[in-house]
């Protein structure tokens, strides 16, 4: 036998034991009884039993008396035009067709900005409500809300490309494995409905975004955090159907039997996360076959509410029942659902700015300004933060004629509901919409925002991780208090 083969007397399961679990039993085994003896008169045992057991999706208090109770973040995927949609530039006009002035600095090679001359607003801007907000004729139904609307017009980022740039305005970094800002409030507000997780993703149905499912990932949290995505349809999750022939005691029977072997099998092994996340799922998996065909089930809304969402219209049926989905979601306590639009192209317009933003405006104009209005009516909005964003914004300058090439330097994003003052702008870009010039708001500027109005401190939610207390601002971000009600 060599020095380093185990002994055939030994079982095969103590090679199983995790470093951690055998210091903590041979080690600090005597000194565990010693502090239990110590700690137990002050129920120190009970609390930490109780906090072993509690759900941790259960409903938490944030640090402060929120303004939004839940969120719907509406991802416009591919990097949808400020210039052409919320953000007008009259020098657009007035300069369409020649080079970008040397001015405005080295974004890219002169020979490029010589082919690439500036390309006007695709349609024009109008002022709309009472506060007289300018917004595109792209977007005739959500003109009509203009006075609830707070444009970001000043936003930027870190990247050009599109997965680095999904991710960061996830999960507040361009690099891949960070929490996403659904998993953050998850784990800081936990859910209001039991049989629902607390973060649900709706994807485009004709394909994912660019980066994939790390957009709505949990990272470093516990695995129980990441988003669930859902669908429309009988089947909103798939195989969560049980098969025919199994009755509901028998499933309930089998499932008891599996956790009951699962939670001996979580206590071998140091309480891994990513397990105890599989195991929780079994039993949300069990009370969702009940509660996820009621949610989606939109028929049972009425034929007034359907028309509101433009379901039964061509361009518009589709996302249209996503959003309503969204609707019924947060009414039964899901803390944040976020819905795409675009597959891996989306609002990508290199070549044709009018026929692709043209496309997209048409699927998702009536059905956000139909969610906007029947949020209110159901006294939903006031505690409802409503996001509607891209990735990145598009270049003033031409490309391939007609179409503009990315832009992470300056574009907006626009809040809704909450608290949130309506009816305004907020900071801008330059003087052609290349970058953002006045009242800058970063990525992190944006989330720091966002979680203020959940009730969060940015700076005081963290998870312990690798030595220390990560966030998702990171070491930055400060809440842009301005457009505040």
């Amino acid at each position: 036998m060599t020095p380093n083969s185990p002994d055939p007397s030994e079982s095969c399961e103590s090679y199983q034991t995790s470093r951690r679990s055998f210091l903590r039993q041979a080690g600090g085994g005597f000194g565990a009884i010693a502090l239990a003896a110590m700690l137990h008169g002050e129920g120190f045992n009970r609390r930490l039993l109780s906090a072993a057991e509690k759900n941790p999706l259960s409903p938490k208090q944030p640090h402060f008396k929120p303004r939004a109770k839940r969120i719907i973040y509406l991802f416009m995927h591919g990097g949808p035009s400020h210039v052409d949609l919320f953000d007008p530039k009259p020098d657009l006009i007035k300069y369409a067709g020649q080079p970008l002035p040397e001015s405005f600095g080295p974004v890219m090679t002169r020979r490029k900005v010589a082919a690439n001359p500036l390309l006007p607003p695709i349609k024009p801007f109008q002022p709309r409500g009472n506060s007289g907000l300018e917004i595109s004729d792209f977007l005739p139904h959500l003109a009509e809300c203009a006075d609830d609307l707070c444009v970001l017009r000043s936003c930027h980022g870190d990247s050009v490309n599109h997965p680095q740039s999904v991710y960061q305005m996830n999960t507040g970094s361009i690099l891949i494995g960070k929490p996403s800002l659904g998993s953050w409030v998850a784990y800081g507000l936990g859910t209001e409905n039991q049989n629902m997780p607390a973060f649900v993703v709706m994807p485009d149905p004709a394909g994912g975004a660019k980066g994939g499912p790390p957009a709505w990932g949990s990272g470093f949290l516990p695995a129980t955090y990441q988003g669930t995505t859902m669908r429309p349809g009988p089947n909103p999750i798939l195989n969560l159907r049980p098969q025919a022939n199994i009755s509901n005691t028998q499933q309930r029977a089998a499932l008891d039997l599996i956790q009951q072997l699962n939670a001996k099998h979580l206590a071998e092994r140091d309480s891994d996360s990513e397990l105890e996340a599989r195991i929780n799922s079994y039993e949300l998996a069990y009370r969702m076959q009940s509660a996820a065909p009621e949610i989606v089930n939109v028929q049972e809304e009425t034929a007034e509410t359907l028309a509101l969402y433009g379901i039964g219209e061509k361009d518009t049926d589709e996302f249209g029942t996503r959003c309503l989905l969204a609707r019924r979601m947060i009414e039964r306590g899901v803390r944040f659902v976020q819905l795409y639009s675009g597959d891996t192209n989306g609002w990508d317009a290199h070549n044709n700015v009018a026929d692709n933003h043209g496309q997209y405006c048409r699927r998702t104009d009536k059905p956000i300004a139909g969610l906007l209005r029947d949020l209110q009516r159901r006294g939903l909005f006031e505690d409802t933060l409503i996001i509607w964003g891209g990735e990145f914004g598009r270049m003033p300058m031409s490309e391939q004629g007609t179409g503009r090439d990315h832009n992470p330097w300056g574009y907006s994003v626009w809040l809704s509901g909450a608290g949130v003052k309506g009816g305004m702008a907020y900071g801008s870009t330059d003087a052609v919409g290349l970058r953002a010039a006045e009242n800058k708001v970063h990525v992190h500027d944006l989330h720091a925002t966002i979680l203020h109005l959940l009730g969060f401190d940015h700076e005081s939610l963290t998870y312990f991780h690798n030595g220390r207390d990560e966030r998702l601002t990171d070491v930055a971000g400060h809440v842009v208090k301005e457009i505040l009600g």
